[in-house]
């Protein structure tokens, strides 16, 4: 996610954000008008787009409509001051990625009172490939997964995972083992207490260092031989 230059205008603004309140006055491309879904500048319709890097092939990938992006933008409800979208277009967006800044396919929505529009990425995600680990079940008492990813460094070496623990304990931790294929990341809980406790659940990030960067290496959750996913703390 992009916001508009200058952004927030207010705090009112700031607090529409926030709680994810947005009022749509604009048909959404794609949506059922009698007209067909519209088009990019290179009259393509939603489906497919490219993911492009300054160097190397590009990387096709499904593509969002511009209304599934919507709904996941605008998730509130609450009555009060919204953020009202005037416009929506396909476009694209730069994001860091391990392979350097790459191009991707984005919804623009312009947003009432801001010059820039808000750019929410529109690539779909893929298909998570077959683990090739099981789920670590030597003890009982194993922690929750990992809630997902949070990012990688720019150097490579630095991943950040959003992890669980409970409110008796003294916060998560993550062991890391790294092979040539894989780095493996099994979450654990520090302190906890053998007492009575509350069963909230609570989500911190912790940051493990690698020996080397993880590259094309595939990132695994030991609590559940999966892939770790990106997660959405917007959700």
């Amino acid at each position: 996610m992009q916001l508009p230059e200058g952004a927030f205008r207010s705090e009112a603004d700031k607090r529409a954000y926030a709680g994810r309140n947005f009022e749509l006055r604009t048909p959404l491309p794609g949506d059922a008008q009698g007209k067909g879904p519209r088009k990019d500048a290179q009259g393509k319709g939603p489906g497919k787009g490219e993911v492009r890097w300054r160097d190397g092939d590009p990387l096709t990938v499904a593509v969002s409509t511009a209304r599934a992006s919507y709904g996941k933008l605008a998730r509130g409800g609450s009555a009060g001051h919204s953020l009202v979208v005037t416009g929506a277009r396909l476009a694209g967006m730069t994001v860091p990625t391990g392979r350097g800044p790459a191009t991707v396919p984005a919804w623009h929505f312009d947003i009432e009172g801001y010059d820039t529009p808000l750019k929410r990425v529109a690539v779909e995600p893929s298909k998570p490939p077959r683990p090739p680990i099981g789920p670590d079940r030597r003890t009982p008492d194993a922690p929750h997964p990992l809630f997902g990813l949070g990012g990688v460094s720019r150097d490579g070496r630095g991943v950040t995972v959003w992890a669980r623990h409970g409110s008796c304990d003294e916060g998560p931790a993550v062991d890391v083992l790294e092979t040539g294929d894989s780095v493996v990341l099994s979450p654990w809980v520090r302190g906890r207490s053998d007492g009575l406790c509350t069963a909230d659940l609570r989500i911190e990030e912790v940051t493990v260092r690698l020996d080397r960067p993880v590259g094309d290496r595939l990132l695994l959750d030991a609590s559940t031989g999966r892939p770790v996913l990106l997660a959405d703390r917007t959700g």
